[in-house]
């Protein structure tokens, strides 16, 4: 598996789009290698018939007893083959080239595979507690951008704070709350991106849960805590007295969030949080 990660490393590490390209498929075919199976006896009956065998999509809990996707999460734990590093690093370098579009396919791709490491290896999720990282995905967010990328980066985004309040404090103190708000009041926001905005309140204003698994990454030990920020967000906790400090950072109690948001978008919050209580979007965890 190093060589694989090696050879798309060394794409994504280039200049020419085309390398760039090439580097995010192999990724891609990588994980789909983890993610995807086919029953050797339908693959055996499928290649004997002369057909392309059928791929099945394997759930979560079957893939802690995979050899495959055991490698693989091993080999994330260091920083040398950590793909969601060197897929953030060929992002920043795709924006920062700018341009009229034509690296908007890459950039969605990037974002999309991002999704899915984390996701796989939610201990990648450290990453996202440097502001530079999470300032790309709020300028990424920004409307100068496409609708398309401004949807898979609140996506994106999404996936980066879920169960990790050390990220959600990060995205508030950069300010990540009026740069959503902002985009959110405005009418030139069209329909999705104000739809994804959306979800990612409701996603905001749900209970915050720690990640144990963060905690203990050997990845997090690269990404030293600000003592500065980590004292603020302890000031802030014993202030309002909803919040409390665990493994994954501090955590804010909905109420706390709710005055937040309402600096922001006043008279909207409550309308959302009777919206979580009656449809229960994320499985009634604010009942």
């Amino acid at each position: 598996m190093e060589s694989l990660l090696s050879l798309a490393f060394d794409n994504l590490s280039a200049f020419e789009p085309a390398k760039i390209k090439k580097g995010l498929k192999q990724v891609e075919g990588l994980l789909a290698q983890i993610c995807l199976s086919g029953p050797a006896k339908r693959e055996q009956d499928a290649a004997a018939a002369g057909e392309q065998p059928q791929l099945q999509r394997k759930g979560l809990g079957d893939l802690a007893g995979d050899p495959a996707f055991r490698e693989f999460f091993k080999l994330q734990e260091g920083f040398e083959w950590n793909v969601a590093q060197r897929l953030l690093t060929t992002l920043d370098f795709l924006v920062a080239r700018g341009g009229e579009g034509q690296y908007d396919l890459l950039i969605l791709n990037a974002l999309d595979l991002i999704q899915g490491v984390l996701l796989l290896h939610p201990p990648s999720k450290v990453l996202f507690s440097r502001a530079a990282h999470m300032n790309l995905l709020l300028d990424l967010i920004e409307p100068v951008n496409s609708p398309a990328i401004q949807c898979a980066t609140i996506i994106t985004l999404v996936v980066a704070l879920l169960d990790s309040p050390a990220n959600v404090r990060v995205f508030e103190r950069l300010d990540g709350l009026l740069t959503v708000a902002s985009l959110f009041k405005s009418r030139e926001t069209g329909r999705e991106v104000k739809f994804r905005l959306t979800e990612f309140l409701y996603f905001y204003l749900t209970p915050e849960a720690p990640s144990a698994s963060m905690a203990s990454s050997p990845t997090s030990s690269s990404t030293p805590t600000s003592p500065t920020r980590d004292k603020a967000g302890s000031d802030t906790a014993s202030q309002q007295g909803s919040g409390s400090k665990v493994n994954g950072g501090v955590t804010l109690s909905v109420d706390v969030k709710k005055r937040k948001l309402d600096q922001h978008l006043p008279g909207v919050v409550d309308a959302l949080l009777r919206d979580l209580d009656r449809y229960k979007p994320f499985g009634g965890v604010l009942s």
